[in-house]
């Protein structure tokens, strides 16, 4: 079997795809929860100091998991781009948005690190002031990756599209990663707009991006693309 071929492909992106969710899960589900606090700047401030490597792995964290997800982006183009060269390149455009907010979120955490640490000297300002300035950066990194969960969810409607017509997934997993895009977009909206309510309904609209994404990962793995085999080939043309 060769390198290229879909199956050897798909299992590679279905590897890329766990990567960005282990990454993504502890730099974005464990590590940033942990240390911003919103509106208090000592406590945030605090958190970072008494926490400063585990800070670290999450910057760390969070540059492999955009870095796994351009090569996943292109490793998915690769395999689709047949079925649609259009949503292929809207897919890997989408992905690459997302992974430079991310990455500017990333450096805002490690700034944010330097100050608390006094890496970078803010003296002046004494403590209440450079316990604000901790409080700044951390707010931009978390409104950052609010912000990139407009592409975070976006890519899934190319993605949901070509899976659907491609013919080498379960329809029912095109529609449903379409529907976990609209999802995204639906909790983002409501964190800006209306936050009181976005904390309400995080839990639900993060239902469908916990089925869509995992199935597909787990799909990509163990199943890799669906294909027929010669024999149904043949009882088709014969059709």
């Amino acid at each position: 079997m060769m390198m290229t071929s879909p199956k050897r492909l798909a299992r590679i992106a279905g590897f890329l795809y766990l990567l960005v969710g282990i990454f993504g899960g502890f730099a974005e589900g464990y590590v940033e929860p942990r240390m911003y606090v919103a509106g208090n700047a000592a406590a945030t401030a605090g958190n970072v100091v008494a926490n400063a490597g585990l800070v670290r792995m999450g910057v760390v964290a969070d540059l492999l998991d955009g870095t796994f997800f351009v090569f996943l982006a292109l490793a998915l183009y690769i395999l689709l781009k047949d079925v649609h060269k259009s949503m292929a390149r809207a897919m890997l455009i989408l992905v690459i948005l997302a992974t430079g907010i991310t990455y500017l979120s990333a450096l805002f955490e490690f700034e944010g690190l330097r100050v608390a640490t006094g890496a970078v000297d803010l003296t002046a300002f004494g403590g209440v002031g450079s316990n604000a300035m901790v409080l700044l950066l951390l707010d931009a990194q978390h409104y950052g990756l609010l912000i990139a969960q407009i592409f975070f969810g976006l890519w899934l409607a190319p993605l949901g599209y070509l899976a659907y017509r491609s013919g080498w997934f379960p329809k029912a997993l095109g529609v449903v990663l379409v529907a976990a895009a609209a999802s995204y977009l639906f909790d983002f909206l409501a964190a800006f707009l209306f936050p009181d309510f976005a904390k309400a309904i995080h839990g639900f609209a993060s239902i469908l991006p916990a089925i869509a994404e995992p199935a597909m990962v787990l799909y990509l793995l163990v199943i890799g693309v669906w294909t027929r085999k010669p024999k149904e080939e043949r009882i088709l043309a014969a059709a």
